[in-house]
């Protein structure tokens, strides 16, 4: 179940950060999300946030996307096909589902590992003042990440709490 678990999460954050190699622009400065969008999802699609870039900057960025879209493997559908049949199945098989988890997991990883290997060399086109902008977002975002997190459990807790 974990394992499953683990592998919604990784799907919807790739389908999230997957995206971000779908633009063909980078603009000069993008616009943070809106309120309404939750923060964990984009985080990486916004990954530039706040950042002014050059127009060198901005087509060597979309030099790597164009690159990455070549070397990135795609989301399997015959494997979502495989999985959508155990789980609609007449007969849970749980070896089954097991391992077919496991075969998405690790095509997820390569997604993810393509992803970061793109978006590093995107970070060391920087200036570092540029970079220290970035990591000042970056921190902006983990500390509203935590406060929501806290907000859910401290919710969570409370809910609990009320039905004992």
């Amino acid at each position: 179940m974990v394992n499953v678990t683990a592998v919604v999460i990784a799907s919807m954050l790739a389908m999230g950060s997957s995206s971000a190699f779908a633009a063909d622009t980078t603009p000069e400065t993008v616009q943070p999300p809106a309120n309404d969008v939750p923060q964990g999802i984009h985080a990486q699609q916004h990954m530039f946030d706040g950042v002014t870039l050059s127009v060198q900057q901005r087509q060597q960025m979309r030099d790597l996307m164009r690159q990455a879209r070549h070397h990135l493997p795609g989301d399997n559908v015959v494997e979502m096909e495989t999985m959508h049949k155990l789980v609609t199945a007449d007969k849970f098989d749980e070896a089954a589902v097991y391992a077919q988890a496991e075969k998405m997991a690790q095509e997820q990883v390569k997604r993810q590992v393509e992803m970061a290997r793109v978006r590093n060399q995107m970070y060391n086109l920087l200036t570092p003042e540029q970079k220290s902008v970035l990591d000042q977002k970056h921190q902006q975002r983990m500390q509203q990440m935590e406060q929501q997190i806290s907000g859910l459990q401290q919710t969570s807790a409370q809910k609990l709490s009320m039905n004992e």
